[in-house]
């Protein structure tokens, strides 16, 4: 049995083997049914979280979901976010001829052969964007949206060179190796901490040999954290959210309907001028946004027409409006649904395929409605100072 890409480590005597894995390599998968058939280990631990074992073990689930649903619990952005990392993990191992995460399926199936215990030893990974998004900026959110959205589209084909070079990364990890250069505090949330709870999990894993399947990117940092405890509990946190978003969003709406209101008052003529500057910009950007997701024309109508209401209140969105509208007239259909996870591999797929299609409807339609709301915004104070003096 070949030992590269294996470390060892003893501790509590406890004999810990761990894997150093490329996520889209056909080697590594057969490594690790090699290692595990050979030690026997008492646990099996692998890089995955309850929500992706489950996305493994049914790979249709998708037929099950309910896309009005998604939109009213606002997590559209998020499912969207979801199918494109995974699109990116597909592409990589479709051009490779085997399966994605084929490691980590290679560790469930073996660990259930020689009946060891399974281990799901990674941080769900909603609590990591959580910790990675509180970590940004409105500048490096949008950076980090670019940066995804890039890896996600484009076209290069990636070399066995790269390949190897990859296996030092996680799949994340790889898509967003030159964002964290200019963002190394995303490092914390994105590697360290995970390494701090990935070893927590394989030190408390039952057993006195563990074998544990991870991305070669962590394993030195596990090797260094094996040695400490951690609090499982404290690293699963999700930052606690900001006041300050919550006020502003609050109190540019407010301002906004304060300016027209005097002018209104004072100057009827340019009070009309707001109104109208503020009703274009908003409609005109978030129909636009609908527009280039190609949504239902009843949806780009209705993102014209929600988006300068919507946007003077916070808690509601127009894209949510516009998603709902093409949802109901160009409904996802079951095919749509068992199609998704071949979709999501090219630009034209996402566009192609009902079910993204709304979610793009939803998201690009705020997007633009958030553009129009800050164009119009400024128009609305510029016709406001002009009517004081």
């Amino acid at each position: 049995m070949t030992e590269d890409n294996i470390t060892r480590l003893h501790i509590n005597n406890k004999e810990i083997i761990l894997i150093g894995t490329a996520h889209v390599s056909k080697q590594s998968a057969e490594q690790v049914k090699e290692v595990i058939e050979t030690e026997k280990p008492d646990s099996v631990c692998i890089e995955l979280d309850e929500g992706r074992y489950k996305s493994i073990k049914e790979g249709n689930r998708w037929k099950d979901m309910d896309i009005f649903k998604v939109i009213k619990e606002k997590r559209a952005t998020l499912l969207l976010m979801n199918l494109a990392i995974s699109s990116f993990q597909k592409r990589m191992a479709k051009q490779f001829g085997i399966n994605a995460g084929q490691e980590m399926i290679q560790g469930m199936e073996s660990a259930e052969e020689i009946g060891a215990e399974l281990v799901l030893a990674d941080r769900n990974i909603q609590v990591t964007f959580s910790r990675v998004w509180g970590n940004l900026g409105l500048k490096g959110k949008a950076l980090l949206l670019s940066q995804i959205i890039a890896s996600i589209f484009s076209k290069e084909e990636i070399s066995e060179e790269e390949l190897e070079k990859m296996k030092q990364q996680d799949t994340i990890n790889a898509m967003l190796q030159e964002f964290t250069e200019h963002f190394p505090r995303l490092k914390k949330p994105l590697i360290d901490e995970r390494d701090q709870y990935l070893a927590q999990k394989i030190k408390s894993a039952s057993g006195d040999k563990v074998v544990a399947v991870l991305g070669a990117a962590h394993v030195p940092g596990i090797t260094k954290e094996i040695q400490h405890e951690h609090d499982l509990k404290n690293l699963s946190k999700r930052p606690p959210k900001s006041k300050a978003p919550k006020v502003i969003a609050w109190s540019i709406p407010i301002l906004i309907i304060a300016m027209i209101a005097y002018t209104f008052i004072t100057n009827p003529a340019a009070g009309w001028q707001q109104a109208i500057s503020w009703v274009v910009w908003n409609g005109s950007f978030s129909a636009l946004g609908t527009l280039i997701a190609l949504g239902h024309p009843l949806a780009i109508l209705t993102a014209l027409i929600a988006a300068p209401i919507t946007s003077l209140n916070p808690l509601i969105a127009a894209g949510w409006f516009a998603g709902f509208v093409q949802a109901y007239f160009s409904r996802p259909t079951v095919r749509d649904f068992e199609k998704l996870t071949e979709d999501v591999f090219n630009v034209k797929g996402f566009w192609h395929n009902k079910v993204t299609r709304v979610l793009l409807v939803v998201v690009l339609a705020n997007v633009g409605s958030s553009l129009g709301t800050f164009i119009g915004g400024l128009d609305v104070v510029r016709l406001f100072i002009n009517n004081l003096f």
